[in-house]
């Protein structure tokens, strides 16, 4: 286990940038720490009672930009007794520098991110310092590793700790008030290292995987990893040069996995996809104000499904750079309205059968998304039988089932679990999801940066809410005694 410690981090980490750009970045922290010294943030003290036994007041499992801007938002609010944890040993494997294969952000550069209105904290100042005045204005959108090395930064100047090479295994309660977890070091040594700690309140950070994980298709389940990967995985595109590859799915994330083989020298890259085209109107109506997102949590159940169904149904439109980038090259192929049927693996190879006939691939790569059942989470197994999923709340009509959205968690409105059968389980509550397993009870995209400025002061104000409320209760109890 390593621990990012922000009082002693240096400029190594952030390797895109030249040594002449260290000096700048200096300039940026200091910029930053005016800025937080201004706001009182430093100093902020802890204002949360201590007396309630538990190891932390809070754990938030993800040390990515969700679980960092959350730290950071809580912080800022005086509650200090905090835990950060993430399963990558070091910065470098986080998702943003390992998985997230496009080349810019999604999100318009312009759109507030993390720094929770501290503009010194921004990566628009943070990038203009480094890179020169006007150096924003001249980019289209963020370039990811640009991103990466800034939420580096970013950690360094809000002051968050992380345990990394942490791992959780599975929660339970202990009494309605505090949750037991039982974390692993896996790379502690030969025999992994194992122990229980505990805590008032859980935040799960978990980006794509969020209550779920990768959803794996049918025709290819029986595929071994010598010849198959999903896009959730680390992909050594190095050793597919030479060879043939066909990528499944027709997301961002396919696409960006194609580009990437062929850029890497694959011999030939075939995209399927099941949809006629690669342009998709906005399912659930025409354009509306993006403000919509902001109070999702609160339309009617039905309207909230209706979206999301549609929106499911249809799919979304797949960034015309990612598709641009992958037609570059004349060993790339399209297949549309193609299904596949089967993929058999032998001799190293996978013969695939789909709607426009039958080829062999030397690799296979899935970019079919992510499934958000809470059965399927290690950490949330032993726990999913009492977590009211959607099913649980809402028949939808006739036409619009879906088995997808069913088995996604039904959330409170401060991104808490809710209890199957009230009463079984209260301290369900004290878990807070902020991922795409929100998606349904908030929209879409919780997680993403167009999230974090309305979505993360929400969360805190929930978790500070409860808190409190339980800690006077507690305090009238022990005055009666």
């Amino acid at each position: 286990m390593t621990v990012d410690n922000p009082s002693n981090a240096g400029l190594s980490e952030n390797a895109g940038l030249s040594e002449n750009a260290g000096l700048s970045e200096n300039t940026a922290a200091a910029n930053a720490q005016e800025s937080l010294q201004l706001l009182g943030y430093p100093d902020t003290p802890n204002l949360i009672d201590e007396s309630g036994g538990a190891d932390h007041d809070v754990v938030i499992i993800g040390a990515g930009q969700t679980g960092i801007s959350a730290a950071f938002g809580l912080r800022r609010r005086g509650v200090r007794r905090i835990s950060v944890i993430d399963a990558a040993p070091t910065t470098a494997d986080l998702a943003w520098r390992t998985k997230a294969r496009m080349r810019t952000l999604r999100t318009p550069k312009t759109l507030a991110g993390p720094e929770l209105g501290v503009p010194a904290l921004s990566f628009r100042a943070w990038y203009d310092t480094v890179r020169g005045d006007g150096a924003f204005e001249s980019i289209g959108r963020i370039p990811t590793g640009d991103w990466a090395d800034y939420l580096d930064w970013f950690r360094e100047q809000v002051g968050v700790d992380v345990r990394r090479g942490v791992r959780l295994e599975s929660i339970e309660s202990v009494g309605d008030d505090l949750i037991a977890l039982h974390l692993v070091n896996p790379e502690s040594s030969s025999q992994p290292e194992r122990w229980v700690e505990t805590t008032r309140k859980l935040i799960l950070a978990t980006g794509v995987s969020g209550t779920g994980g990768p959803l794996i298709p049918e025709a290819v389940a029986d595929l071994s990893p010598a010849v198959f990967a999903h896009t959730a995985d680390a992909i050594d595109f190095a050793a597919l040069a030479g060879k043939s590859v066909a990528v499944l799915g027709a997301a961002a994330s396919a696409f960006d996995a194609a580009a990437t083989a062929l850029e890497a020298g694959a011999a030939s890259v075939d995209v399927y996809t099941r949809r006629p085209e690669l342009v998709i109107p906005d399912p659930a109506g025409p354009p509306i104000n993006r403000l919509v997102q902001d109070v999702f949590a609160h339309l009617p159940d039905d309207e909230r499904w209706r979206r999301r169904k549609a929106t499911l149904t249809a799919g979304a439109s797949v960034p015309a750079d990612s598709v641009e980038r992958a037609a570059l090259f004349e060993n790339y192929r399209l297949h549309v309205s193609a299904p596949w049927h089967s993929a058999r693996e032998a001799d190293g190879q996978v013969t695939v059968e789909a709607e426009d006939g039958t080829a062999t691939y030397d690799f296979v790569i899935a970019g079919t998304g992510y499934q958000q059942n809470p059965a399927t989470r290690t950490e949330l197994s032993a726990i999913a039988t009492h977590i009211a999923l959607w099913r649980d709340r809402f028949t939808p009509p006739a036409g619009q089932e879906s088995e997808t959205l069913g088995v996604v968690p039904y959330l409170g409105p401060g991104y808490q679990l809710t209890e199957r059968e009230p009463g079984q389980a209260p301290w369900l509550a004290n878990i807070h999801v902020f991922s795409i397993g929100s998606n349904a009870s908030f929209g879409l995209p919780v997680g993403d940066v167009p999230s974090l400025p309305t979505g993360i002061p929400r969360l805190v104000e929930a978790i500070i809410r409860d808190l409190v409320i339980a800690d006077l209760d507690r305090a009238r109890t022990v005055a009666a005694r």
